[in-house]
């Protein structure tokens, strides 16, 4: 089947990879910032915690290659990390302020029970619990569930083959988050028949933007935000030129 832009169009969320990494720092206040002002609908950011409880933000599990320190985060506590990076890691709670209104993506790399009780319950405590959406796998996912019955989850899912009934039954998640290389419109269709939302990763090409539009996502999300905003602010089912 052709790819081509469809109605939907209008209904795609353009979510920021760690804010605007190639403008700003990645998961930095500056980058969800940027990200916001060039157009995202939502950041997706990623989450850990000190050794002491605290959950910021840092995708690797060191500060290594972001920081220039080959040091475990969850070995540090918080007020170490603020001064190995200069006060450049912020918390969830920074985050969240700084996204306001707009939907968060919390990714949560190297999730524990412990780390995720302890994201989880910033979020509600932030009072952020309906525009605060959760992707990982699917044992982060099930212990986000555990912590937050009504939380949105986006389940981050690598294989053509459908998750399993038993376990989209435990996690209810609302969308199955895909890399973009695995989307195809059968795929789409498939996941749009079950009741679920499609959202695809990372897409840094506008080929690839306007592939993964032509094949029905509902959700794509870049390096590249102000590329991706500018195409569908000029696509005709947004009614640009």
């Amino acid at each position: 089947m052709a790819d081509t832009l469809t109605p939907f169009t209008a209904a795609v969320t353009a979510v920021g990879h760690r804010g605007d990494p190639y403008r700003a720092r990645e998961n930095t206040l500056p980058s969800i910032r940027s990200a916001l002002d060039r157009g995202a609908d939502a950041v997706e950011i990623d989450v850990r915690v000190t050794r002491d409880g605290v959950p910021v933000l840092l995708h690797d599990a060191t500060l290594e290659r972001l920081w220039g320190h080959d040091r475990r985060l969850d070995r540090l506590t918080h007020r170490e990390v603020l001064e190995l990076t200069g006060g450049g890691v912020p918390t969830l709670r920074e985050a969240l302020a700084a996204a306001g209104e707009h939907r968060v993506m919390v990714d949560l790399p190297g999730s524990t029970d412990a780390s995720v009780k302890k994201i989880v319950g910033t979020v509600l405590e932030c009072g952020a619990g309906e525009r605060a959406y959760y992707c990982a796998n699917a044992g982060a996912m099930l212990r986000v569930r555990a912590e937050d019955p009504a939380a949105e989850i986006a389940l981050t899912w690598t294989t053509l083959a459908p998750p399993r009934p038993v376990l989209l039954d435990a996690l209810k998640p609302r969308w199955l988050n895909y890399r973009f290389g695995l989307v195809s419109r059968e795929l789409t269709d498939r996941v749009h028949r079950d009741g679920l939302l499609v959202s695809a990763w990372t897409a840094d090409t506008k080929r690839t933007m306007r592939r993964l539009i032509g094949r029905g996502v509902d959700s794509i999300t870049t390096n590249r935000i102000d590329a991706l905003h500018h195409l569908l602010a000029n696509s005709p089912a947004r009614g640009g030129s």
